[in-house]
């Protein structure tokens, strides 16, 4: 378990990073989701992070609520990444610690995070990603 204590997210990110651009529409979004089989996409302009749009992101669109009549799917597709998206991300950098984004993953449920230099996206680091540094330092741990 120690040798978890001193990874990082450089150690674990999953790079290059498929990314999306702010006017993706919403069908292109739903196909690339279903091609890659990613929970999140950052949105990017240009080289920079704008924010991220989710699978939540998506069914929040066909929320159904008592003061609201959803749209006809015909007029919900034509929305764009910049309209659904999530524009608070939480970000790291590929120096921080695991055990930081691990608590963070714990504490939001969330599924993954961009990495980034500056606002450029370099990476990505998911609950798989960690789950994958659990097992690499604390199965080769000595008993």
């Amino acid at each position: 378990m120690y040798r978890f204590l001193e990874k990082h997210v450089a150690d674990y990110m999953s790079a290059p990073v498929v990314s999306v651009q702010p006017d993706t529409p919403l069908l292109e979004l739903e196909r690339r989701f279903a091609q890659h089989d990613f929970n999140s996409f950052p949105v990017l302009d240009g080289a920079l992070l704008v924010g991220v749009v989710t699978k939540f992101d998506i069914l929040k669109v066909f929320a159904f609520t008592p003061r609201s009549v959803v749209p006809r799917y015909e007029v919900l597709s034509q929305l764009h990444a910049a309209q659904i998206m999530t524009r608070d991300v939480i970000t790291f950098t590929p120096d921080t610690a695991l055990t930081r984004v691990l608590q963070t993953l714990v504490d939001f449920r969330v599924k993954s995070f961009p990495v980034v230099d500056g606002r450029r996206v370099v990476g990505i680091i998911a609950r798989e990603d960690l789950v994958i540094a659990l097992h690499d330092t604390c199965a080769s741990a000595p008993a």
